[in-house]
């Protein structure tokens, strides 16, 4: 996800002297300077570097990262977390006084720059730090400010969301095999139904369920495919694991919280 907010930096018209990236592997520095054109360094070249200090690791490795950049940080510097399930008060905690701490949870499509970001401030943040990081996560998709007490949803809506979608659209390819098309013509198929469908959902502003009803003729094919959804009890399935990545990643965040 770091390598991905920093194309999408420079895809958008950052400028790549205004940019530093850092990884404590000197091999992973090397490639992305190489293929960024970017400044590199470690963490601690990094914070001291830079006005804004974006965290893009894994949560339990926060209790190590933070006592490495702190005494490094320039007076001031936003710190912008893009690590799942720890609370913007961990690292506070962690960092000097008055840190001003934005918490985000983004997704995969930022790759393609149609990710959706969610943003939460801590204690010490402004409007002003809001609209900074607002601004850096639109550079690969959209950005929604939420209070804090929403990022596990979050998480489980559109951070791990992607997944869900894929495995409905393997689902889809996989039936279409065995319903005697080549993978191919239902990869295609199936693609580009998810990709109109989520167009439309956007574009048209209607509710989910007023186009899944324009779909559903009485007595149909779709309506006969979406009887046996709920014979299979899907819906309930998903807001069950929905509700299993809210409580994982209220979890992930337990050893930086216990540290």
């Amino acid at each position: 996800m770091g390598e991905t907010l920093l194309a999408g930096l420079l895809r958008a018209g950052w400028s790549a002297s205004d940019l530093i990236a850092a990884d404590r592997r000197e091999y992973r520095r090397a490639e992305v300077e190489a293929k960024h054109g970017v400044r590199t360094g470690t963490n601690v070249d990094a914070a001291g570097a830079a006005d804004t200090v974006v965290l893009v690791v894994k949560p339990q490795d926060i209790p190590e990262v933070l006592p490495e950049i702190r005494e490094a940080m320039r007076p001031g510097a936003l710190v912008v977390s893009l690590c799942a399930g720890v609370q913007t008060w961990q690292l506070e905690a962690g960092l000097p006084d008055g840190t001003p701490v934005v918490r985000v949870m983004p997704n995969t499509p930022a790759q393609v720059d149609e990710g959706m970001a969610a943003i939460s401030g801590g204690k010490n943040a402004t409007p002003e730090h809001l609209d900074r990081v607002t601004a850096i996560m639109s550079a690969v998709g959209k950005a929604v400010t939420v209070p804090e007490k929403y990022q596990d949803a979050v998480t489980a809506i559109s951070g791990s969301g992607p997944a869900y979608l894929f495995f409905v659209v393997e689902a889809m390819i996989d039936a279409g095999v065995m319903l005697g098309l080549p993978r191919d013509v239902s990869t295609l198929l199936v693609s580009q139904t998810m990709y109109g469908s989520a167009k439309l959902l956007v574009e048209s502003g209607e509710h989910p369920t007023v186009l899944r009803e324009r779909v559903t003729s009485p007595g149909g094919t779709t309506a006969a495919a979406l009887r046996e959804l709920e014979v299979h009890r899907v819906k309930a399935a998903f807001i069950s694991a929905m509700e299993a990545a809210r409580d994982r990643s209220a979890h992930l965040a337990r050893p930086a919280k216990e540290k």
